[in-house]
């Protein structure tokens, strides 16, 4: 379709490319008039997404409609609703140029990281998919004559999923997959910025076979969708991944009708650099996890405590890496600007929007102004308009600046010097958030004592703090998690699913 509309963050009207057009998904059907704009943030004035507002009374047919499918699901041999779930990674894969062309087009990564995120919720969709044929209890002795104890996972019912636009079609993927192997019905609220993503997904679930209603997909604002489906006594858990103070603001709702709720929240990852550390190789590592993704991952690193002896050699280090993450849009290499159809030459995509372009710029001024030295990453302006911001590299800040403290979500790192690794561990662990945190060093030693007491809820060693493997458990502690149940991996079954146990007299 061709249209005129308001681009609701400039407030200028634009005539819109053939925009794709993402609905709600109830009980099988496509079904909401389309009024909210998505414009990319990588090319001012064009549309990238059209998608509905939803109400309350959309929730509600939605829930009707998982709660009516849900017990034929359940009843359905595990190993055949994981064949759907193979069925619908395999469709991913086929489907994975365009999936990751909408996916840049209306968050902002680059082409390669959008790629590898369909690849991401292809896998996971496999995984758990695999796991319809592993066993889930347990045969366990008795201590009465002529009994046999077992154990059996039972489906919650009808769960609800509120995911973030950082990974808008993984993060769905990997909430998802664990609660429909587990035979509930899902209604998920996907991210107003990255309407798309989550239509794919829920498309391959519907071409994979996956019957009508036991996926389910609400799209509009979270004070609305996501609070009414919290507020649902037909909703027995909710998952969230978002911000710290509406992921709490949830499990209030949820505590008072006691309803099982998961929360993954915010971050302030931090990294510790020890003298002992190959200045280089730290840099890359504290590289990867600051600007990779635009920093805008929850387990990006945007603190790291240096000790005095390699502090100089790794700062220089960490500048030369910070200047070759230059932005740029992510399908440039589509529109053959380097032939390569590779998305140029750019190592970080836009930012999501400008809110957030804002919150990023605001972030540096402030802290510059409180006496930080920037590095790298002065802003002079980008005269087209796109939401392009450089790696920024603070240093010279007190442990208490808000640069240090507080969640940024933008490719903005902040470097203070430590005197010796027990200043550097405290330093690590003297946050709100736990989690993840990383450290750099050559010492067996102090690399197994940093992840005993490092209080993160994933720790990594010579490795970037963002960057997960979809088959063990992920999670955090402090305000980054209700730390009760964790994600991925087999343990992302345990939140879906309540157990039993079964006495029976021979």
């Amino acid at each position: 379709m061709t249209s005129t509309v308001i681009d609701a963050e400039t407030n200028q009207s634009t005539d819109s490319r053939e925009a794709i057009t993402a609905r709600h998904l109830i009980n099988g059907q496509w079904l909401g008039d389309a009024d909210t704009v998505r414009m990319n943030p990588a090319r001012p004035g064009e549309i990238a997404a059209v998608s509905p507002s939803g109400t309350a009374a959309d929730v509600d047919s939605a829930v009707t409609a998982a709660a009516a499918a849900q017990p034929a699901w359940a009843a359905l041999p595990a190993p055949s609703r994981g064949a759907i779930l193979i069925a619908a990674g395999n469709l991913l894969i086929e489907r994975q140029s365009a999936i990751a062309e909408d996916l840049v087009r209306e968050e902002g990564k680059t082409l390669a990281e959008a790629k590898g995120e369909v690849k991401r919720a292809s896998d996971v969709l496999r995984f758990f998919g695999s796991l319809g044929w592993a066993a889930t209890g347990e045969v366990l002795p008795s201590g009465l004559p002529d009994t046999t104890i077992t154990t059996r996972r039972e489906a919650l019912g009808v769960v609800g999923l509120i995911t973030p636009w950082n990974f808008p079609i993984a993060i769905p993927a990997w909430k998802a997959a664990p609660a429909l192997i587990s035979g509930n019905a899902v209604v998920i609220k996907p991210a107003e910025l990255t309407p798309l993503s989550a239509t794919h997904l829920a498309r391959a679930l519907q071409d994979a076979g996956l019957p009508a209603g036991v996926f389910n997909v609400v799209h509009g604002k979270g004070r609305v969708v996501g609070e009414a489906l919290a507020r649902d006594a037909r909703v027995a858990g909710l998952s969230f991944t978002g911000s710290t103070r509406v992921g709490l603001g949830l499990q209030e709702i949820l505590n008072a009708r006691r309803a099982r709720v998961q929360l993954e929240m915010g971050g302030k990852n931090g990294v510790l650099v020890l003298d002992d550390a190959d200045p280089a190789k730290a840099a890359q590592v504290v590289a990867a996890g600051a600007f990779g993704l635009t920093g805008q991952a929850c387990t990006a690193t945007s603190r790291v405590y240096v000790t005095p002896g390699v502090k100089e050699k790794f700062l220089a280090a960490l500048v030369a890496e910070a200047s070759q993450y230059t932005a740029g849009d992510g399908l440039d290499g589509l529109d053959g600007l380097d032939g390569a159809g590779t998305g140029g030459t750019s190592r970080m995509g836009a930012v999501v929007s400008r809110q957030q372009f804002e919150q990023d710029q605001e972030a540096v001024r402030a802290a510059v102004e409180r006496g930080a030295t920037l590095l790298h990453g002065k802003y002079d302006g980008d005269p087209s308009g796109a939401l392009f911001f450089p790696a920024a590299v603070l240093t010279d800040l007190p442990a208490g600046d808000p640069a240090v403290t507080e969640e940024i979500f933008g490719p903005v790192v902040a470097v203070l010097e430590v005197p010796d690794y027990e200043a550097g561990l405290a330093a690590i662990n003297d946050s709100r958030y736990g989690l993840t945190a990383g450290i750099c060093t050559d010492s067996l030693a102090l690399a197994t004592d940093f992840a005993a007491r490092a209080q993160a809820g994933v720790v990594k060693v010579n490795r970037p703090t963002a960057g997960l493997d979809l088959n063990v458990p992920f999670g955090g502690v402090k305000d980054s998690s209700t730390n009760t149940f964790r994600e991925q991996g087999r343990s992302a079954l345990d939140f879906f699913t309540w157990g039993k146990t079964v006495y029976t007299g021979i």
